[in-house]
C-alpha cells in the first residue's frame, strides 16, 4: 500500500533500453541497470519505474506484432533487472512501464506491484482484464496519437488541451473501473509530451489540478521533457544554443515543483536526490496553504 497525499512520492526511472530519448543505452546492461536502480532507492526514491521499450517520438511503440519491440525482447531486457532489484531490496515498490499485457503479467509475477501503461489501456485490449486478474496497481496515462505521428500532428487549440486530456483520462478510467479495477488502485497521468506539442504542455500544467475532479491521484512525468529544453533554448541565456545537461535538470526541477503545487501526488524523475529535496519544499508550501 502507498499512502498518497501526505507527501509527494518520488518515482525513479530506470530505462533498460538502447534508445530512450534521455538515457538510452546507459543502463541496457543488466548489472548497470540494477546498480542504477539501487542507487535511486538509496537517494530516496519511494518507488521505481522500470521500462524496456522507448516511447520517444518516431518510435513504433503501440504497434503490437509489428515494428515495436516484441514482448519477448521486452521481457528479456526487463525481467533480469526486476529480479535483481527485488533480490537486493525485497521491500522495493516496482512499477513496470509497459503497454503489453504479456509483459505486465510476467513482471507482476516476478515481483512488480504496479503496471504503468502509457496508452491508458488503449493499445492492448487485454491489459485491463490482465490487471484485474493480477490485482495490481495501475497508472493510466493520456497519449494523443501514436509516437510516429507526434511531430506532424496539428497544433491543438490552447483552450482545448485540458478538456482533451480530461476526456481521454476519463475514458481510460471508465475502462478500468468497468473491468473491475478498484478506484483505489488507479493513478492518472496527464502524459506530458505524449502527443502534446511544446507550449501545449504548459497549458496543461497550469491547469493540471482540475484533473483531480476525476477522483484519482495524479502522477506527473515532466523530467527532461523536450518542451522544457525548447523554452531554455529560446531564452536570452541560450538564444538557440545547445542547452546544457545541468540546465535541463534545473528546468526539470522547476517543472516538478509546479506539478506538485498543481496537484501531483507522484512525480516521475530521472535524478532522484534533487527531486526529493524539491518535493520537500513544495510539500511545505502546500502544508502552509
Amino acid at each position: 500500500m502507498l499512502q498518497l497525499g501526505s507527501r509527494t512520492l518520488v518515482m525513479g526511472v530506470v530505462n533498460v533500453t538502447p534508445d530512450s530519448f534521455s538515457d538510452g543505452g546507459l543502463y541496457l546492461d543488466t548489472d548497470l541497470a540494477i546498480s542504477h536502480a539501487l542507487r535511486l532507492l538509496d537517494e530516496g526514491a519511494d518507488l521505481l519505474d522500470l521500462g524496456a521499450e522507448s516511447t520517444r517520438p518516431d518510435s513504433h511503440a503501440g504497434e503490437i506484432g509489428s515494428a515495436a519491440v516484441s514482448a519477448e525482447e521486452e521481457q528479456a531486457r526487463l525481467l533480469p533487472v526486476l529480479e535483481g532489484v527485488m533480490k537486493a531490496r525485497p521491500e522495493a515498490v516496482i512499477s513496470v512501464d509497459t503497454y503489453k499485457s504479456a509483459t505486465a503479467r510476467a513482471a507482476v509475477n516476478a515481483g512488480a506491484q504496479i503496471v504503468n501503461d502509457v496508452s491508458g489501456f488503449t493499445w492492448d485490449s487485454q491489459m485491463a482484464a490482465t490487471c484485474v486478474e493480477l490485482a495490481c496497481g495501475v497508472v493510466l496515462m493520456h497519449t494523443l496519437g501514436m509516437p510516429e505521428e507526434w511531430k506532424t500532428q496539428p497544433a491543438l487549440e490552447r483552450e482545448s488541451v485540458l478538456s482533451l486530456v480530461r476526456d481521454g483520462l476519463l475514458a481510460s478510467l471508465r475502462a478500468a473501473l468497468d473491468a473491475g479495477i478498484p478506484r483505489g488502485a488507479i493513478v492518472l497521468d496527464p502524459g506530458y509530451g505524449f502527443g502534446k506539442r511544446f507550449d501545449e504542455n504548459y497549458d496543461l500544467l497550469a491547469r493540471q489540478s482540475e484533473l483531480l475532479s476525476l477522483g484519482c491521484p495524479l502522477l506527473a512525468g515532466v523530467s527532461r521533457k523536450s518542451f522544457l529544453v525548447r523554452t531554455l533554448a529560446e531564452s536570452k541565456m541560450y538564444s538557440g544554443q545547445r542547452v546544457t545537461e545541468e540546465a535541463r535538470e534545473t528546468a526539470s526541477i522547476a517543472a516538478l515543483a509546479a506539478a506538485i503545487l498543481h496537484g501531483a501526488s507522484i512525480v516521475r524523475v530521472h535524478q532522484v536526490k534533487a527531486a526529493v529535496e524539491a518535493a520537500a519544499i513544495a510539500d511545505a508550501v502546500l502544508a502552509a496553504r
